[in-house]
């Protein structure tokens, strides 16, 4: 994802996105556009084919400690909560918290998060940002 996605930095995240259109094309150094299964992975259906949004984050040590990271965690997962009906069907996100994440309100967090995501054109500018009370 992170090779054929796009990708929007911000100050306190960073956002990496693959809409559906762009995980069918080819990629760069592959013949075809499917994930490639693992040694001894179930060869069930590719997370290609399915249809519904999945958003993944990142919190890496650098953000703090595990109670600072898990805070920041549940405060993005609430974050993009409200933001999932306005993602097209099928889009693979991954949100990567920056170490100013750990200490940022989740007002800033919420803006840093619609910049990004309206910066990739997956969400509409005119939706208004839900969840940065």
């Amino acid at each position: 994802m992170v090779r054929r996605g796009r990708r929007a930095g911000r100050p306190r995240l960073v956002v990496h996105a693959l809409r559906p259109d762009q995980a069918r094309e080819p990629g760069p150094h592959r013949t075809g556009g499917e994930a490639l299964p693992a040694a001894g992975m179930n060869t069930a259906p590719t997370r290609i084919s399915d249809v519904s949004t999945r958003v993944g984050f990142v919190v890496s040590k650098a953000v703090g400690t595990a109670v600072v990271r898990h805070r920041v965690t549940r405060r993005l997962r609430h974050l993009m909560r409200d933001r999932l009906p306005a993602l097209p069907a099928g889009t693979l996100v991954v949100v990567r918290a920056l170490p100013p994440a750990a200490d940022a309100p989740s007002r800033e967090l919420g803006a840093d998060l619609d910049a990004a995501l309206r910066k990739l054109r997956i969400l509409d500018p005119d939706v208004p940002a839900t969840g940065s009370r």
